[in-house]
């Protein structure tokens, strides 16, 4: 298997692949008409699968139902490796330096582009006010700096130990708190409870998702864009950080990162559900969600610290908003 990915990877670098290296181009074409259709067709059909089971058919389709999502974003193998580096989350210089670094360039990303959507701004606590979901939280890592903020943050994860971890130290800042909390769930999970609660008109409860270093360990994308759009208000923004599927991105985050440097753990990443720019646009605007900016990223193994670049050949940051539900009960 690592000749074959080798191979290519020898190949794409010999021949300079330029579109790769220098970012995502985006062609004239757009998905949007396509999106919609799709979102409309998917919208119709989760009407009539939810109302037909009860000898009835409602005019007014459940929009964003999530009990057309069957499959788990959780994969068992992913969550087994994850639960041995549970206790370890906090350790600036261990298993996870990559990510302490990493908030350097993603909190601000995500300050900034909610500050450019929310006008009212509180001086100390720029987002005051706002209640936001990180999926895949871990030990909390940027749940934490995202409430220092001002945020009310929910961090989720299915690691019961991670919650654990992130509990532990949350305790340490009584002042934090009273705007972070935890919970030891899936997506899929929570969205399910939001529904039940709340009741499917009112199902959007988030300001913003946050979703970093997450996709690429997912069982089911699709399911986890689906859960995303349900659980973020009308005009909510999405934030994810993931991995390019490039060759680049085989050989700096595989083969450089866990086999030679041992930045990560080895087995940490599975190239074959790394997702590009482009696919990822798809997804998401196949479910309610309107792609804004796309930033690539660089980490520097020598200085442990990331930089801002135009190249999404390996990592990348996406800034996505959910378009307002354009079928609105008769008054």
């Amino acid at each position: 298997m690592y000749a074959n990915k080798l191979g290519r990877l020898l190949s794409g670098l010999h021949s300079c692949q330029v579109t790769a290296l220098c970012g995502v181009i985006r062609s004239g074409y757009s998905w949007t008409a396509v999106c919609q259709q799709r979102t409309l067709w998917r919208r119709r059909n989760t009407c009539l699968q939810n109302h037909t089971a009860h000898g009835r058919i409602s005019v007014y389709p459940s929009i964003y139902s999530v009990r057309s999502a069957s499959q788990t974003t959780v994969d068992p193998d992913e969550l087994r490796r994850f639960q041995s580096l549970a206790s370890q989350w906090w350790d600036e210089h261990g298993e996870f330096a990559a990510l302490h670094a990493m908030n350097d360039l993603r909190v601000p990303f995500i300050r900034d582009n909610l500050l450019n959507v929310h006008t009212r701004h509180y001086p100390g606590k720029p987002l005051a006010g706002l209640r936001i979901l990180d999926v895949g939280c871990g030990g909390g890592l940027l749940t934490e700096p995202l409430g220092r903020l001002g945020a009310n943050v929910l961090g989720i994860d299915p690691v019961e130990d991670s919650i654990s971890t992130a509990q532990l130290h949350l305790s340490n800042d009584p002042e934090l708190r009273s705007r972070v909390s935890y919970r030891a769930c899936s997506l899929e999970e929570l969205s399910s409870e939001e529904e039940g609660e709340e009741g499917e008109q009112g199902a959007g409860q988030f300001d913003a998702v946050v979703a970093s270093e997450v996709v690429e360990h997912l069982a089911d994308p699709e399911t986890f864009a689906f859960c995303c759009s349900h659980v973020l208000k009308p005009g909510g923004s999405l934030f994810i950080t993931t991995l390019n599927k490039t060759n680049l991105s085989y050989a700096l985050a595989i083969v450089v990162a866990e086999q030679l440097f041992r930045i990560v753990p080895s087995g940490t990443h599975d190239w074959e559900k790394f997702i590009s720019p482009v696919e990822l646009e798809r997804l998401l605007e196949s479910n309610g969600l309107s792609v804004k900016s796309v930033q690539g990223m660089l980490y520097n193994p020598l200085s442990g610290a990331w930089s801002w670049t135009d190249s999404t050949a390996v990592n990348y940051a996406l800034h996505a908003i959910k378009v307002t539900d354009d079928l609105q009960p008769e008054q």
